[in-house]
């Protein structure tokens, strides 16, 4: 933490900003991955959501805390076992058999497999006392943040309390099985009828806070890219319905997996994509959902302006940032990843980029985005182990085109584009007359100009108080001097006191957040308006 902090801002508590290298950053970043190794299951989460946090760590960090895997050692069998009958009461008598080897390990719970009247099901069994650790680890991220935060500037400070309070909601999330089983349920029933997908169904007899029973379907690991040669599989069709789910998933359905590595997603032998553990998972408001479809239009479409929007509504871009500047960013990051073809280039290539750049400009991620960003990476990851040469972005096109979204959006730009034109003629016809009378008064020296300043701010306000206690500070300062001149020690103290007062409040007033600099508002008109003066 204090080498972070001090790369960031300062030399511990003084001193002026400074700049390490890579390789320092990457030194640094090892260290981090072994420490959170050591830290326990708590902090291997933290380090997998931190690997999907551009806007928090510079991309070495990235690089390293992206090879962490959320594969522990699983407790001894005895302990699971306590649990799992805490829960449901004796294996035995619940079971027809069961299997106390676990078949997966990972920091929060374990994954056995078993059988319930006669069927195959896989058995997870949360982490045995993993609820005290992971809170008193919580306790230990919560009472570090203010230390982190001082030494950080306002929009790392964004991020990093946007990042403590939605880890702290994902991980009580991904340990509440009852939760995962009514997400696995609800995501199930989107796909019901595709035979493309593959969700298991929840075994809800055999289920509850700290177990959750599934039905058990095997498959090849969807990255063993040689077995599924050997099996006939088509690895391109794989991808694009791989892409295609979770499209689908976001912005139609509202609610998606959100942990797709290679370990939780499989193939069946007839090609179908087989979804395990939801215990990350999240949902999309319609808002974001529209949002999420304008920004893929635009990269589609090449509109930086659109982009620029895009980011700025959505909170991921601070609105005070230079947007003359990040649309260069843009234009660079998306030429640069271009191919012959205007929709030739990949959003794993854009982010990979600009990561740099997000590192150092005002960009930041709300929580309701992380997890979104976490699928956008992860999957493109899958699907170009599959696919060297996938097309995400052809992909995306193509079912946002099948589900109609880009015909909308044209339709709502030739609706927007024809209201402005008739607001135009509208005004032409106004403006002869209006004209007309203008230079008659003007004839007449009849013209009056009225100006009217707005402080939405309130700079005047507080341009005001500081001469107020600038004057009052000067009149009290020199009163205290003249009273102790003519040896009143009682009431210059009280005017020294008074003094005191008004020299605090006058220091406050510089404090206080306003600025006396107005903030730039960036528009798309005054954006084309500096273009043209450049």
């Amino acid at each position: 933490m204090l080498a972070y902090a001090r790369d960031r801002r300062r030399y511990l508590l003084f001193g002026r900003p400074r700049r390490v290298n890579p390789e320092t950053r990457r030194r640094r970043a090892e260290v981090l991955l072994e420490s959170l190794l050591t830290l326990g299951p708590t902090f291997i989460k933290l380090g997998q959501l931190l690997s999907t946090r551009p806007d928090v760590l510079p991309p070495e960090y990235i690089d390293e805390l992206a090879a962490l895997q959320d594969e522990v050692p699983p407790a001894p069998w005895p302990e699971a076992r306590t649990v799992l009958e805490n829960e449901l009461g004796p294996v035995e008598a619940r079971f027809d058999e069961f299997e106390t080897d676990a078949i997966s390990g990972a920091s929060l719970g374990q994954v056995y497999r078993a059988r319930v009247d006669g069927k195959p099901v896989a058995v997870k069994i949360r982490r045995p006392n993993i609820e005290s650790l992971v809170e008193a680890d919580l306790r230990v991220v919560r009472w570090s943040l203010p230390i982190l935060l001082y030494f950080v500037d306002e929009s790392r400070s964004f991020s990093l309390e946007n990042l403590a309070d939605e880890f702290a909601k994902t991980i009580r999330e991904e340990m509440d099985y009852e939760r995962e089983a009514t997400m696995l349920t609800e995501i199930r029933e989107n796909f019901a009828g595709d035979d493309r997908f593959v969700i298991p169904a929840v075994v809800e007899s055999h289920s509850g806070p700290r177990v959750l029973t599934m039905e058990y379907i095997p498959g090849t690991k969807i990255n063993d890219v040689a077995a599924l040669d050997r099996k006939g599989i088509d690895r391109s069709r794989v991808a694009e319905n791989l892409q295609r789910s979770y499209l689908q998933m976001i912005v139609d359905d509202g609610v998606f997996h959100a942990d797709p590595h290679p370990g939780n997603l499989a193939v069946t032998d007839d090609g179908a994509i087989i979804f395990y553990d939801f215990g990350m998972s999240g949902r999309v408001d319609e808002f974001v959902q529209g949002k999420i479809v304008e920004f893929y239009i635009a990269v589609a479409n090449q509109d930086i302006d659109a982009i620029l929007d895009a980011l700025i509504e959505i909170g991921t871009l601070s609105p005070e940032a230079d947007r003359a500047v990040m649309a260069e960013v843009m234009e660079l990051a998306i030429q640069d990843a271009r191919g012959q073809d205007i929709e030739q280039y990949r959003v794993q290539q854009i982010v990979g980029q600009i990561e740099d750049s997000i590192y150092e400009f005002p960009f930041r991620l709300p929580k309701n985005l992380a997890l979104v960003l976490r699928v956008a990476t992860v999957v493109e990851g899958v699907c170009v182990t599959l696919d060297e040469g996938f097309d995400f972005i052809a992909t995306a096109t193509d079912y946002l085109t099948e589900q109609g979204y880009r015909e909308e959006s044209v339709r709502q730009y030739i609706a927007e584009t024809s209201r402005q034109v008739r607001e135009s003629g509208e005004s032409l016809t106004r403006l002869a007359p209006k004209t007309e009378r203008t230079l008659d008064r003007l004839d007449r020296d009849n013209l009056y100009v009225r100006i009217g300043v707005e402080d939405s701010e309130g700079v005047f306000d507080q341009l005001a108080r500081r001469l107020v206690y600038g004057m009052l500070l000067t009149m009290s300062l020199f009163s205290t001097g003249v009273l102790y001149a003519l040896n009143a020690p009682e009431a210059s103290i009280v005017a020294a006191v008074f003094s005191a007062v008004v020299l605090v409040q006058l220091y406050r007033s510089f404090r206080e957040p306003r600025s006396l600099q107005a903030k730039p508002q960036f528009t798309r008109q005054n954006l084309r308006q500096r273009r043209r003066e450049e």
